[in-house]
């Protein structure tokens, strides 16, 4: 009896032991799945950020008068005529209607920079279908270019404004730099004079620290070719940091270039970027980037307009950066829906790149896909489960089945493009040899969750069957095959959504190269040459121009929309047909 009560905490502490592990485990769990949570928050979060700029787009609206003798060159208003018009000529007249001051041929290069040369196509078709506008004037919509919109999106440079407080005076001779200058004692360009002399220094410590760096690795280098030049970059470091140094103290002219900030002047309706400022911050010489309305001497109400960001380190100048702000103050210029992204092709240009090109060539390759996979797959299933003898052979069959499962995708790419392409000579880049690969890639998956389907399936369902006189056959097709058809689905529909995603497969048949157009959603369309999402995003992401990198980003999330309808597909049809046993 003495023994009993030992007995008892012995379980007791043995039970909460189990109990605490119990906790732990599902603490661990819970852990894992908040992890997993957070982390799929994260990536989906950035996406969209990222994605958010492609989803807008600033379009220019003008008045293009259609002059005959530049439309119509014959005069005979004849498709072919019109289709020998100069249309990029008149929307460069048009667009220069809004800058006269631009004459040079640099600042004319910089206007029409503003616009891809490529939208001249739409405003021929225009004219071509519609011949009466000749001599009319078109109000014509078309896209900035995406250096311009990004900037006027805040993407591209690091701006403030500064308001002016004391009154300045402007004088220019003939054909000469506008002279400025403070109509007071106070220095009026001060704060940026003294931000420019603050960059200069933080330049210089810079370059001292890498000349620092290159001494010690200099040091420690055994290769004298290789310490010769380190020697050379610590040296040239040394003399940058010195010449920055040196422009920081001088107390002589602050020239403007490409390496620093730009300077404008906004006053009297016009604007003057900022060449050189004097020492003391009272004058400064500029030139006229937009005419000013009114050429008073003394100017009251005027305002400073910073760039911080250097033209060296941007694709837009300070003059298209002065002209895209103008085309929006004066209404020209509105941001919207961009309905491109979704309507157009792929393009060399951002701002006319889209999706659909490569959603039609996706809707294509699935089907050919779809329609080679499922059946064949389901075939073989319904076979090996149902009617096929248990042998080496079938082994050998089942056993090879599951290895190809785990076959790299891109082992099929070279499959198709050595059997489908070299050998059958099918078209290269086609959605019929693309779906004909993914097949092939996908028929793994698809027979072995058909088999796993049927095989869920209780042996009383066939063994009633049989059992009331139905054949071997009847009993499969009318019986087992109902029941097992929601696995069967739910496989089918994750094969293929996964061969939706896949990039590698095809990439060796040559669905990588450049598609301009859409494909046609017809039987022609399925040898016509086209591409994928995965392989339009592959494209994207390896482009240089930085508006590509939202457009990326909007693709990936069109691609994870087509693949999260996919599951969601499955869900529901594993749902709607599920059976408990």
């Amino acid at each position: 009896m003495s023994n009993a009560p030992s007995i008892r905490d012995a379980v007791q502490a043995r039970l909460a032991r189990r109990h605490r592990a119990e906790q732990r485990f599902q603490f661990y769990g819970l852990a894992a799945i908040s992890a997993a949570v957070l982390f799929l928050c994260l990536l989906l979060g950035s996406i969209i950020v990222q994605s958010l700029p492609a989803f807008t787009a600033h379009r220019m609206v003008l008045d293009v008068p259609i002059h005959a003798e530049i439309a119509d060159p014959r005069g005979d208003r004849s498709e072919a005529s019109l289709r020998r018009g100069a249309y990029n000529t008149l929307i460069q007249n048009s667009l220069r209607e809004q800058f006269p001051e631009a004459d040079t041929v640099s600042e004319l290069r910089e206007l029409y920079g503003l616009y891809s040369a490529v939208n001249a196509a739409r405003l021929l078709n225009q004219v071509v279908n519609a011949p009466e506008l000749i001599g009319e004037r078109v109000s014509f919509s078309f896209p900035l270019s995406d250096d311009a919109d990004l900037y006027l999106k805040g993407l591209a440079t690091d701006e403030r404004r500064l308001s002016g407080d004391a009154p300045i005076t402007l004088s220019q001779s003939a054909n000469g730099p506008v002279e400025i200058q403070s109509a007071s004692s106070d220095p009026v360009f001060a704060d940026f004079v003294n931000s420019v002399r603050t960059r200069l220094e933080v330049a210089a410590d810079e370059a001292r620290l890498r000349a620092a760096r290159a001494r010690e690795d200099a040091q420690a280098e055994l290769d004298s070719d290789a310490r010769d030049s380190l020697d050379f970059e610590a040296r040239r470091a040394e003399a940058l940091a010195e010449r920055l140094s040196a422009e920081a103290r001088s107390d002589n002219v602050i020239t403007l270039g490409p390496q620093t900030a730009s300077l404008m002047l906004r006053a009297q309706g016009g604007v003057l970027r900022v060449n050189e400022i004097r020492a003391d911050a009272r004058q400064a010489t500029g030139e006229w980037l937009i005419a000013p309305d009114d050429a008073a001497r003394t100017v009251e109400r005027w305002s400073l307009w910073v760039i911080e960001t250097p033209a060296i380190a941007r694709r837009i100048s300070d003059r298209q950066i002065v002209w895209a702000r103008a085309l929006k103050e004066r209404g020209l210029v509105k941001n919207g829906l961009n309905t491109t992204l979704f309507t157009s092709a792929d393009s060399r240009e951002p701002e006319l790149a889209g999706v659909a090109g490569a959603l039609a060539g996706s809707v294509l390759t699935m089907i050919i896909t779809m329609f080679l996979a499922v059946p064949i797959g389901v075939g073989a299933a319904i076979y090996l489960e149902e009617f096929a003898p248990k042998n080496r052979l079938t082994d050998f069959i089942e056993v090879n089945i599951n290895n190809l499962a785990a076959v790299p995708s891109i082992v099929f790419g070279l499959l198709g493009l050595a059997v489908f392409i070299n050998l059958f000579g099918l078209p290269r880049s086609a959605p019929l040899v693309g779906g004909m690969v993914l097949a092939l890639m996908t028929l793994p998956t698809v027979i072995i969750s058909a088999r796993a389907s049927l095989k869920a399936v209780p042996p009383s369902i066939r063994e009633a069957a049989l059992g009331v006189g139905a054949s071997r056959t009847q009993a499969v097709f009318h019986h087992v095959l109902p029941l097992a058809m929601p696995g069967i689905l739910t496989g089918s529909i994750i094969g293929l959504a996964q061969a939706l995603g896949e990039t590698a497969p095809l990439l060796m048949i040559g669905m990588v190269a450049f598609i301009a157009d859409p494909p046609t959603l017809g039987l022609a369309g399925f040898t016509e040459p086209a591409t994928v999402m995965p392989v339009q995003i592959y494209i994207w992401s390896s482009s240089a121009e930085r508006a590509f990198e939202a457009r990326t980003a909007a693709a990936i999330l069109a691609l994870l929309t087509l693949l999260i309808s996919f599951n969601a597909v499955a869900i529901y049809l594993r749902r709607r047909f599920e059976r408990r046993w």
